[in-house]
């Protein structure tokens, strides 16, 4: 039976990774799933209990690295090992830097902690089961972690440092029989833009991003899973973020006309 921790796991991507993950491999694995609404955990675990998933639900702010290693240990306590782990969870946000005042900027602190520091807790604490199960690490940043996104200078920050942690941390263990999968979704039809901080370090409400081509939920889930199934080192989803990646390294000032483009007008710089 494989056993797979799940951050973020209540709503939008982690929880249709769960779902998936649940149909694909029925009496075959166990979930973990953690996110801060236990409710919303537990509605999650029973679709997935349905399916014929075993289902443990962890509440969990990543944000605190006592509730990263918690959360292991519960893993650990339950089912004895550790075969994958899904670094999720994450919070989005949507300001120019102009329009934070110097006494909102804890904001862009609290959001390293949950997208970076919240990763970087977990995968320290759950290294060893991984390392024994020769297991699976996914690390869900996002083309913000792969090209500065105008209006996303504290959510890019925090998807780069993931980026650099986990391609770092590929290297160490290679010769250790983990992979290490970097999935890089671009815009997905959830409501982590809606939910995300503003300006003022409260929720924004809406998106300041052109969204008519947004990938679906399922599709994006099934794109992560598929890699890490193959063990492959990045996911990159898109042909506009495939060709965003190369026309950095050839022409960064393209890429830039390219970024701003995706803002809506509303919301591009002054």
């Amino acid at each position: 039976m494989k056993i797979i921790v799940i951050t973020g796991a209540s709503d939008g991507i982690g929880a249709e990774m769960a779902r998936q993950l649940a149909a694909r491999h029925r009496t075959g694995a166990a979930l973990v799933l953690a996110a801060r609404n236990a409710s919303a955990l537990e509605a999650v675990a029973q679709q997935c209990r349905s399916a014929g998933a075993q289902a443990l639900v962890v509440p969990t702010d990543v944000a605190e690295a006592a509730q990263c290693r918690a959360l292991i240990d519960a893993t650990v306590g339950q089912f004895g090992r550790i075969d994958a782990l899904i670094n999720n969870a994450g919070v989005s946000a949507q300001a120019l830097l102009e329009d934070v005042k110097t006494e909102d900027l804890g904001w862009y602190e609290q959001l390293m902690r949950v997208n970076h520091w919240g990763a970087v807790w977990c995968t320290h604490a759950a290294l060893p089961h991984l390392k024994a199960a020769r297991g699976q690490i996914v690390a869900v940043s996002s083309l913000a972690g792969l090209v500065g996104v105008p209006g996303r200078t504290a959510y890019s920050a925090t998807k780069f440092a993931m980026t650099g942690f986990f391609e770092a941390l590929r290297a160490e263990l290679k010769g250790a029989g983990v992979s290490v999968t970097t999935a890089y979704p671009g815009v997905v039809a959830t409501q982590i833009r809606y939910r995300g901080y503003n300006a003022a370090g409260v929720a924004a409400g809406s998106s300041g991003l052109k969204e008519d081509d947004a990938m679906s939920v399922a599709e994006c889930a099934r794109l992560i899973l598929e890699g890490m199934d193959r063990r492959e080192r990045e996911v990159v989803m898109t042909a506009k973020g495939k060709l965003g990646r190369l026309l950095k390294i050839i022409a960064p000032g393209l890429v830039e006309k390219m970024a701003l483009a995706a803002l809506k007008d509303e919301v591009k710089p002054h």
